[in-house]
C-alpha cells in the first residue's frame, strides 16, 4: 500500500519572532557558522563578528529531495474483515532543519526564506519575511518533528500490517552574493511534508520508505 503525504509545512507563524531572527545576521569571526536548530554559536574567537550585507543575492543550486523514515510500529496481524491496528509507530529518526554558512550570512530565517520560493514552498510574490507578514513554518529552525501516533490505521482486510511515518525533506547549497562582490556559501534543508503510510508484509512493498519500514519491522 502506498504511503500518502498528509500536510505540508505552510502552517503559518508569528511575525515578532521572525522579523527579530532577520536582525541576527552575524558571523563568528573563525570558521564557518552553524545555525541549526539547537546548535550554539561555533568558532566564535572572540573577535568582531562580521556582518553579513542587507541587499545580496542567492543563488542555489544542487537542489535535492529525499524521503527519510521517522517511525515505524512492529507487525501486527489480522484476521478476515481487519481491524484497527493498535502497535504505536515508533520513532527511529528526528528531522531537523538545518543551515549551515562558510561565512557571514543572513539569519538562518532569511535562507530558509530564500529556500523555500526557489522550491516553491513559499509564494513568489513574497519578497521579505517582513514584507509578508504572517511567514511560513518552512522558515523556523526550530520546527518541531512531526508527531508519529496521531492516527491508527484500520485496514479491511486480513494482513501482517506496518505503519510507518517519514518526512520530505529538501537540501540545497546556496551562494550569498552582496553588491560589492563578497559571497559566502552555505547549505540548508528542511521538511516539505510530513507522510504517513502501511505495508502488508505478505506483499512487495511499493516505495522506498515502505521498503525500508519492511525491512525493520516485516523481518
Amino acid at each position: 500500500m502506498r504511503g500518502t503525504a498528509r500536510r505540508s509545512m505552510a502552517a503559518a507563524l508569528t511575525t515578532a519572532a521572525l522579523v527579530a531572527a532577520l536582525t541576527a545576521c552575524t558571523s563568528d569571526s573563525g570558521g564557518g557558522k552553524d545555525t541549526r536548530a539547537g546548535a550554539g554559536r561555533t568558532g566564535d574567537s572572540g573577535g568582531a563578528a562580521a556582518t553579513a550585507c542587507a541587499d545580496g543575492t542567492y543563488t542555489w543550486s544542487h537542489v535535492t529531495r529525499r524521503d527519510r523514515l521517522t517511525g515505524v510500529s512492529k507487525p501486527e496481524r489480522l484476521g478476515t474483515g481487519g481491524g484497527t491496528l493498535r502497535n504505536p509507530v515508533e520513532r527511529v529518526y528526528t528531522p531537523r532543519p538545518s543551515v549551515r554558512a562558510d561565512g557571514p550570512a543572513p539569519a538562518a530565517a532569511e535562507v530558509l526564506f530564500s529556500l523555500g520560493k526557489k522550491i516553491g514552498e513559499i509564494e513568489s510574490d513574497a519578497r521579505t519575511l517582513a514584507e509578508a507578514g504572517d511567514t511560513w513554518a518552512f522558515t523556523d529552525l526550530d520546527a518541531s518533528a512531526p508527531d508519529l501516533d496521531d492516527d491508527r490505521s484500520s485496514p479491511g482486510a486480513a494482513g501482517e500490517f506496518v505503519q510507518y511515518a517519514g518526512v520530505r525533506y529538501v537540501a540545497a547549497d546556496f551562494r550569498y552574493t552582496c553588491p560589492d562582490g563578497r559571497t559566502t556559501t552555505g547549505h540548508a534543508r528542511n521538511w516539505t511534508v510530513d507522510i504517513g503510510g502501511l505495508l502488508d508484509c505478505t506483499e512487495p512493498p511499493e516505495t522506498g520508505l515502505a521498503r525500508e519500514a519492511a525491512a525493520r519491522s516485516c523481518g
